[in-house]
């Protein structure tokens, strides 16, 4: 069980020890974990800065454009909470969560220093380009989340939890049946575009 609010003061946002590594852990391996919690095509379309969307991965007491966000009513110990703000609709939730679980599990045992992901307790558009690349950036697509996870798959197979063959089947699937075919294929809008030249 991991404790989320601590038993002492002063942490960021009271939050424990574990939780922050929670959160790094999270953070570290947010690409990767994208590619389940965010499987399909569309489900990039919506990260663009401006649009109060996660486009960098850090976390912060309710900021808006945080990855990882801390409500900020929720103030007791009962109600102390994390939201990890990339999932969609799209997502089948056993294999979401398990994947999110895992990634920050990873943060726990491993000890990942959560200072490297925030927090960030300012607009991230206010700073400038070279401060907010010190923040990992999400993944643009599909494919480029399908490429961070075949890079960075390790944490899943911790416990037996996933395995080489799922991982790699659904990238396969997901590249051949998705990214591929929408690569291959006109969208609409480039009619728009091109319909007259």
């Amino acid at each position: 069980m991991v404790r989320i609010s601590s038993t002492k003061k002063g942490e960021y946002s009271d939050l424990s020890n574990e939780a922050l590594h929670y959160i790094a852990g999270l953070s570290k391996h947010a690409s990767s974990v994208m590619a389940f919690t965010n499987p399909s095509t569309n489900s990039y379309r919506r990260m663009v800065r401006g649009f109060e969307a996660p486009t960098k991965v850090f976390f912060s007491l309710a900021n808006r454009s945080a990855a990882i966000r801390i409500p900020k009513f929720a103030v007791t110990k009962e109600k102390k909470r994390i939201e990890f703000r990339m999932p969609d609709g799209t997502s089948n939730p056993y294999l979401a969560i398990s994947a999110m679980l895992l990634a920050g599990l990873s943060g726990i045992e491993d000890k990942i220093p959560w200072k490297d992901f925030g927090p960030l307790d300012k607009n991230l558009f206010d700073l400038s380009e070279e401060e907010q690349n010190k923040f990992p950036s999400v993944p643009e697509s599909l494919e480029d989340s399908l490429k961070k996870m075949k890079n960075d798959c390790e944490f899943l197979k911790r416990g037996n939890v996933f395995d080489d063959d799922l991982i790699d089947t659904w990238i396969d699937v997901k590249m051949e049946r998705e990214v591929f075919p929408l690569h291959r294929r006109p969208h609409p809008y480039e009619i728009e575009l091109y319909f007259n030249l």
